[in-house]
């Protein structure tokens, strides 16, 4: 039963395809059969008006001269900072040893059982 449904499912997708195939086929066929449209004359082409030239920029003799900047009042001198010495620090104390693991007893194997 569920495949007869998934083959006609396949079938239906197949004919869907097959017509829509059919109708680019015809499309195709129409625009290939319209008669020769006239050619488009080539249009005359826009003529670019001259850019404005650039003025010349004045040179560095023509410029006249920067006014001076008054000269700031010197800041008084600050007093020297002093810290007073770091405290001595005592060596880190060594760390202790990890104790070691005892070693754990083997147990004792069992045999297998006798086979009949």
């Amino acid at each position: 039963m569920a495949s007869s449904i998934n083959y006609s499912i396949l079938f239906l997708i197949i004919a869907l395809l097959s017509l829509s195939r059919i109708t680019t086929t015809h499309a195709a066929r129409g625009l290939l059969q319209l008669p020769n449209l006239p050619t488009i004359p080539s249009l005359p082409q826009p003529t670019m008006p001259q850019l404005p030239t650039i003025p010349n920029l004045p040179t560095a003799a023509t410029l006249p001269p920067l006014p001076s900047v008054p000269s700031l009042p010197t800041l008084p001198a600050v007093p020297k900072m002093s810290l007073p010495p770091m405290p001595a620090i005592n060596p880190i104390p060594n760390m202790p040893s990890l104790p070691t693991i005892p070693n754990i007893p083997n147990m004792p194997k069992l045999s297998p059982p006798p086979s009949n």
